[in-house]
């Protein structure tokens, strides 16, 4: 993925053009004056119009951690529908969306950005209490659900991912398939063929602190001491127990519905299993994509046009096409081309208790998992 810095250029009367003096020029007093061109009058009127048009011209500055294969083709939509430029400024891979969240916050007493668009939600709410962000109901958001909204405007969640279970099924015959988070570690084979993200890191960190927020802390932390005792493999990230699952070092593993259907799509012997989905279930975590606006950004208004323009049933249903999001927030009139008319139960849990749990969570996860 590539960082592309968005660069602003302002002309100002503090820095005139370098090498210019006065010149006085002596003319016998038989010469008649020069007649004036209207040449050079009429080259500095077509500079000033130039000048005038690229100062008004609109443009909107972007930080995204979104992959750019999916975010660049919105942005070239959005121009083409509106006129209005989009800069992006995507997240460097090595950092994630924290290298992002840094520069904002860092930037705070003079924005350069407009919008934050990510593809989860705990760094923007981090943004909300680091007081980089500015409020804004959207119109677009109406039929999303309350439980994917900041109740002030704040933020606002969107169509995203989901934690899942991804089965070789190879190695696991259906019928052996679990079928609750719960009850994972009271599989029929050995919990040592099951495996995890590092749980202080990624989604796996928001999985658990959203598992605190759901089960209460001394629950949720007795589920992962079992899972360490039993001896599951903790895997440094969502990917690579993937791989291990789909490799069969691992009978199945524990990540998210993107590295999951890419498994499936690639043709790998795998199943994808959502967990407690049962009437009386817990669900499953859902991450949403986050959009905010900037607090004091240059360009607030056009900054309201792009977060209406994304948050609008049409631009969801893109995303979906796109591959990019597996589950939309609401009815966007297209199905999910990997879960089909498949409906998935999420946990009701409140995004903002998650994220006050994250801190706990994460000392708690490093403590039992770091030696």
């Amino acid at each position: 993925m590539t960082f592309q810095k968005a660069n602003r250029i302002a002309l100002s009367k503090d820095n005139p053009p370098e090498g210019m003096m006065d010149v006085t020029i002596f003319r016998p007093h038989t010469c008649k004056p020069a007649a004036p061109s209207i040449i050079p009058i009429f080259l500095i009127l077509m500079l000033t119009l130039l000048l005038g048009a690229c100062s008004t011209e609109k443009a909107l500055v972007v930080y995204t951690a979104v992959d750019q294969v999916y975010s660049e083709p919105l942005f070239k939509q959005f121009s083409a529908e509106t006129g209005i430029k989009v800069l992006p400024v995507y997240d460097v891979e090595a950092a994630k969306t924290t290298g992002l969240v840094n520069r904002l916050i860092a930037e705070k007493g003079n924005p350069q950005a407009d919008v934050f668009w990510s593809n989860e939600f705990i760094q923007t709410i981090l943004l909300q209490e680091k007081g980089v962000l500015a409020p804004y109901v959207s119109a677009s958001a109406k039929d999303i659900p309350a439980a994917f909204k900041e109740a002030k405007g704040y933020w606002t969640g969107f169509g995203g991912r989901a934690r899942i279970l991804l089965v070789n099924k190879e190695m696991v015959k259906p019928e052996q398939y679990p079928t609750s988070l719960l009850t994972l570690m009271d599989a029929p084979f050995d919990p040592k063929q099951i495996g995890i993200a590092l749980p202080m890191f990624g989604t796996s960190a928001t999985h658990a602190a959203a598992l605190y927020a759901e089960l209460g802390r001394d629950k949720a932390l007795a589920w992962y001491k079992n899972a360490k005792d039993k001896g599951i493999q903790a895997a440094d990230g969502n990917s690579v127990v993937r791989d291990r699952v789909v490799s069969g070092q691992m009978a199945m593993g524990l990540t998210d519905t993107d590295d999951a259907y890419g498994a499936v799509n690639d043709g790998a012997p795998v199943d994808v299993v959502y967990l407690d989905q049962g009437e009386a279930e817990m669900g499953t975590l859902i991450s949403p994509n986050t959009v905010a606006l900037i607090a004091g950004a240059p360009h607030t208004a056009i900054g309201k046009q792009f977060v209406d323009w994304l948050l609008k049933p049409e631009t969801e249903a893109m995303l979906l096409n796109a591959g990019w999001i597996d589950l939309p927030c609401r009815d966007v009139g297209v199905k999910s081309k990997n879960l089909g008319d498949r409906v998935v139960k999420g946990m009701s849990v409140n995004l903002a208790d998650v994220y006050k749990d994250l801190e706990t969570s994460k000392s708690d996860m490093t403590e039992l998992f770091v030696q």
